[in-house]
């Protein structure tokens, strides 16, 4: 029989995730790293794993994934939405829990564009009177 895989991509700010599920026993490896490795924070571990959590499939997949582009925290929200799209395509019945979730939506804020005559986005050069 040929290996099963669901595949998701999850994006938050500059961040890209290319997520892999695949039957298993729940291990999630980041750019074949374990996710213990990857990410100093627990916060941020589980921040990644809540879509398997919320979803009751933490023991079922093995979760693979490549991710790069942004800083940690916008990594771990990649990976978030990654998984959550990549549960949908294994099991339609889960999306009203992540979408109920929050986790479908892709998060728009970004950083804002520097605009010229301006020291950024919005911040002008100082006033002087003389």
């Amino acid at each position: 029989m040929a290996n099963v895989q669901y595949i998701g991509t999850g994006r938050r700010k500059t961040s890209v995730a290319r997520v892999r599920l695949l039957p298993g026993s729940g291990n999630i490896t980041v750019n074949n790293r374990d996710i213990e490795e990857y990410f100093n924070y627990d916060t941020l571990k589980v921040l990644a794993r809540e879509p398997l959590t919320i979803t009751d499939t933490l023991d079922k997949y093995d979760v693979f994934v490549n991710v790069k582009g942004g800083g940690f925290t916008g990594q771990a929200g990649a990976i978030r939405h990654g998984i959550s799209r990549a549960l949908i395509n294994s099991d339609e019945e889960l999306k009203p829990v992540l979408k109920k979730a929050g986790f479908l939506t892709r998060d728009p804020r970004m950083k804002e564009r520097k605009k010229y005559g301006l020291k950024g986005a919005r911040r002008a050069p100082q006033f002087s009177k003389r």
